[in-house]
């Protein structure tokens, strides 16, 4: 019989990857191969999606200024350009959150960016 080598270094390889697929469907989740494949996949979408999602906020929060300044008679860039001008430091992300959440605090920045 053929002695066995580095059993214990591919035991612990292949448990480490069943354990990171832990969840896939079928045999993907079981057999070592497939989860490896999987997980390969998994793992490239994971960290091209980390960069993807900074992205997608952002248009989001555009799009949410964008209603609101519009709702008010006002474009987008018209309004950040007048924000840029009056030397207001809000990040895209505040503006948004004001636009949805406080009408008031929105419409003084819509003055400000109009005056």
């Amino acid at each position: 019989m053929a002695k066995i080598k580095h059993s214990a270094a591919t035991k612990r390889r292949k448990k480490r990857v069943l354990k990171q697929a832990k969840g896939f469907w079928l045999d993907r989740s079981k057999q070592f191969q497939q989860a490896r494949r999987a997980l390969l996949h998994a793992l490239t979408y994971a960290y091209r999606d980390r960069k993807a999602r900074k992205r997608d906020f952002r248009g989001l929060w555009i799009a949410r200024i964008n209603a609101a300044c519009r709702a008010e008679g006002l474009t987008y860039s018209k309004f950040m350009a007048g924000l840029k001008k009056a030397q207001v430091l809000l990040d895209r992300k505040m503006i948004a959150e004001i636009a949805v959440k406080d009408e008031k605090v929105f419409k003084k920045l819509l003055e400000i960016a109009k005056g």
